[in-house]
């Protein structure tokens, strides 16, 4: 039954792209626009099709959320920029190790790379006021978060059943370096916010001084006078 449903399914889908493709060739429709984000999305529902069939299909959860993410990706470049919808892909992907886990426990390793594609995805969204110095920190934060998460899920390996301690240790330096960077950042920005009106008040003091030192001066020739 599920071996039909899935016939079915990419039956329908190779159909669909056939007859747009050949629309597009005889010049009657132009799908050219939306034909490349269809046929990813189709493969990606085709792999998922397949992760859906059963719990030994979980490797299919990957392929299918990298061709649904670029599908995405394009979709979204075309309608908004391009950073936007890069991080698309990244959730996708973030989504599909997230379902590799769900559908199977023991692959406790996924949540690494999930946590790393959402992190990215987060990187990539961020505003171009906030390149540099905040993007290592949130880069570096969001892995520390992964790996602290990772310490908290029950794995069951051959070796050892229950939370894992290990990944406390990649989880400390890089927080660490997450907020180094973090208060560098904060530093920065706190610098940049108060470096223009502090000019001024500088500046305006100076003004006033100069200009109670030429009055006071000149009224001194005055009197002198």
């Amino acid at each position: 039954m599920k071996s039909a449903r899935t016939s079915i399914l990419a039956g329908i889908v190779l159909m669909t792209v056939g007859v747009l493709w050949l629309l597009d060739v005889l010049g009657i429709v132009e799908s050219a626009a939306y034909l490349a984000p269809l046929i990813f999305a189709a493969v990606g529902v085709l792999f998922l099709s397949i992760f859906l069939r059963g719990r030994e299909n979980w490797w299919a959860a990957i392929p299918g959320s990298v061709f649904l993410g670029l599908a995405a990706v394009i979709t979204a470049t075309q309608l908004t920029d391009g950073r936007a919808g890069g991080a698309f892909l990244f959730l996708f992907m973030a989504a599909g190790f997230a379902a590799v886990y769900l559908r199977e426990r023991a692959n406790w390793w996924a949540l690494i790379p999930c946590g790393v594609m959402f992190t990215l995805a987060i990187v990539v969204a961020l505003p171009q006021e906030l390149q540099g110095t905040p993007v290592a920190a949130v880069l570096f934060l969001g892995l520390a978060a992964t790996f602290g998460l990772l310490s908290l899920v029950p794995v069951r390996t051959p070796d050892h059943t229950g939370r894992m301690k290990w990944p406390l240790v990649p989880a400390a330096v890089l927080a660490v370096l997450g907020v180094a960077f973090a208060l560098q950042a904060t530093a920065v920005l706190i610098a940049v916010d108060f470096a223009l009106p502090a000019a001024m008040i500088l500046a305006g003091i100076a003004l006033l001084v100069y200009a109670f030192r030429a009055r006071h001066n000149g009224q001194h020739k005055t009197h002198g006078a």
